[in-house]
């Protein structure tokens, strides 16, 4: 890439310490370079690999990219950024706006359900989202994650880029002639074709869409079954993004920092950075502003020798009229967040919670305001999550403001826990619900015969006690349960004589824990036996939440005639011959 745009600029020695410090951690001892050949096969070679080579079939078609480098210092990242901790000031030169920061992390969680061997880490895609777009340009996205204004990088000519031809007649970069690397990953239409993605749900695959170019950069980097845990893996990824020695070292310096720790910022916020790769090294260097990706830089003027320059006109007087206010965001319009009217949360264990919380974005007035984004989060000692498995899910507000959460699903552990609601993009206060989940019980139990049980002293009972629960006229599962033989109806201690269960070693035992209704909400009792005590007993089985039911046995010598031997009766003698 180097040899094709040019000498990069380094701005110092410290960037290019936090270079080398990246490469040396993350790419191992000089492993030698992976790449892919034109039919998608993994290669190995000792040397550097070509920037110009299989531009093509690159994610980028090695577009230039910002060379700008992360500061010594790590960050101190604030408690509102995704799965940090600790404190510190927002820094918005290596901060990461809201909205993208919530695209990259999305995007990793989804990946590691549908991939979970590519081991992806979301502070790669924002590595690449800031070398690719400086995360959309400081996070100039609306509430779908799309950019305000498209991102376009140069026209690949073949003058000092890739020279690839017009692929899609101009649908995604508006370029019939030539194609241009597209959105806030970057992509060229031609890899897009196949390797975006629908991230935000919304039916369409846009490569202006950050959700959407996330969740295509997920893809397209763990392709191959390659583990990015892995070293060399993690370096064929990233070149196969761009074909750049340069451009591996600097995601990896990137991807460093932002494992220390990140500031999540408010959209918009960010800064663009500098310095691009296209840029060179002039011997008569003016001071400029560098383009944006995608913005095709304007050399200096110079005047031919023995022109005289034109004269330097007077001041003008500067316009006294003010311009005018730059129109808020949906999401700079937020005042406050209340509740929309979330009923109780509770649920059994194993249950899904039949309300779903609901949140509303509100002006100072009490305008609802619609198209922001709600980031809902399962706080506390629980094992509870919302549909997918996550304990964090965001959702968009409709017309009225209001965003509906994804069912919560409660798990084995009983108790209660919150979900906080926070606007995303914007500091405002949360909103917290209170949600209890409650063991599984049961309000009916009742015996599956009615069969009366008997036994002769010292035998045993022929027919097991078989029982069945439900819940509001429905199968119990799960239920937990004790059953006691007790003394009377009047005295329900532990009866001391009558009939018995057997312990492992065939010891009486009058007391059973632990049971629990199976997927039909039966539960079957161990073989009954009975001691040499005739009489009537009772045996109660209790349910979790109350519910019982009592079953009567009764021990009693046979009756005479009723036996089961019958006297074998004698046969004739035959008649003699």
């Amino acid at each position: 890439m180097s040899a094709q745009f040019g000498r990069r600029l380094y701005k110092g020695a410290a960037t290019a310490a936090v270079a080398a410090l990246a490469v040396a951690a993350l790419s191992g001892s000089q492993a030698p370079g992976v790449t892919v050949d034109d039919q998608g096969r993994r290669t190995t070679s000792d040397a550097t690999p070509s920037p110009d080579a299989a531009a093509d079939d690159s994610a980028t078609g090695n577009s230039p990219y910002y060379t700008d480098l992360p500061p010594l210092d790590s960050p101190k990242p604030s408690p509102s950024a995704g799965g940090t901790d600790g404190g510190g000031t927002t820094d918005s030169d290596s901060g990461i706006p809201a909205t993208v920061l919530d695209a990259y992390q999305q995007a990793a969680a989804k990946l590691q359900e549908s991939k979970p061997g590519c081991n992806i880490p979301w502070e790669l895609l924002a590595a690449i989202g800031h070398v690719e777009s400086g995360h959309a340009r400081g996070g100039k996205v609306d509430a779908d994650g799309t950019t305000i204004s498209p991102i376009l990088g140069p026209q690949l000519n073949g003058n000092g880029f890739a020279n690839i031809s017009d692929t899609d007649n101009g649908a995604y970069d508006g370029d019939s002639s030539y194609d241009r690397a597209v959105g806030p990953m970057q992509f060229i239409p031609s890899t897009w074709e196949w390797a975006g993605r629908d991230g935000n749900g919304d039916g369409k695959k846009d490569p202006n869409n950050v959700y959407d170019a996330a969740l295509a950069a997920g893809h397209y980097l763990c392709r191959f079954g390659w583990d990015l845990s892995d070293a060399r893996d993690l370096r064929s990824a990233i070149l196969s993004y761009n074909n750049s020695t340069d451009y591996l070292n600097t995601v990896l310096a990137w991807l460093e920092h932002y494992r220390k720790g990140v500031d999540e910022i408010p959209d918009g916020t960010g800064t663009v950075p500098e310095d691009r790769s296209d840029e060179v090294i002039s011997t008569n260097p003016s001071p400029s502003t560098p383009a944006q990706p995608g913005t095709p830089s304007t050399p200096p003027r110079t005047t031919p020798p023995g022109t005289k320059p034109p004269a330097t006109p007077p001041p003008t007087t500067p316009p006294t009229t003010p311009p005018p206010a730059k129109p808020q965001t949906p999401t700079e319009s937020v005042h406050h967040l209340e509740d929309a009217g979330t009923e109780e949360l509770s649920a059994r264990a194993g249950d899904a919670f039949a309300e779903r919380i609901s949140t509303r974005a509100e002006t100072r007035s009490g305008k609802g305001v619609g198209k922001v984004r709600i980031r809902f989060t399962v706080v506390g000692d629980t094992d509870a999550v919302f549909t997918g498995g996550e304990k964090v899910a965001t959702a968009l507000t409709d017309s009225s403001g209001t965003a509906v959460a994804p069912a919560l699903q409660a798990g084995g552990k009983t108790g209660e826990f919150k979900v906080r609601a926070t606007l995303i993009g914007r500091s405002v206060t949360a909103v917290e619900y209170r949600a209890k989940v409650t063991e599984r019980t049961a309000d009916a139990l009742a015996r599956t015969t009615e069969t009366e049980l008997t036994c002769v002293p010292g035998g045993e009972f022929a027919e097991r006690v078989k029982v069945k629960a439900t819940y509001k006229g429905a199968v119990a599962d799960g239920v937990a349960a004790t059953a006691t033989l007790i003394k009377s109806a009047e005295d329900a201690t532990e009866n001391d004589k009558g009939p018995y269960f057997k312990d492992d070693e065939d010891k009486p035992v009058r007391t059973l824990t632990g049971l629990k209704t199976d997927k039909d909400g039966l539960i079957e009792l161990p073989k009954l036996y009975a001691d040499e005590n005739p009489g009537t007993y009772e045996l109660v089985i209790t349910l979790a939440g109350g519910a019982k039911v009592t079953v009567k046995l009764t021990v009693a010598e046979a009756e005479e005639g009723t036996g089961e031997e019958t006297e074998t009766p004698t046969p004739s003698a035959s008649p003699s011959a």
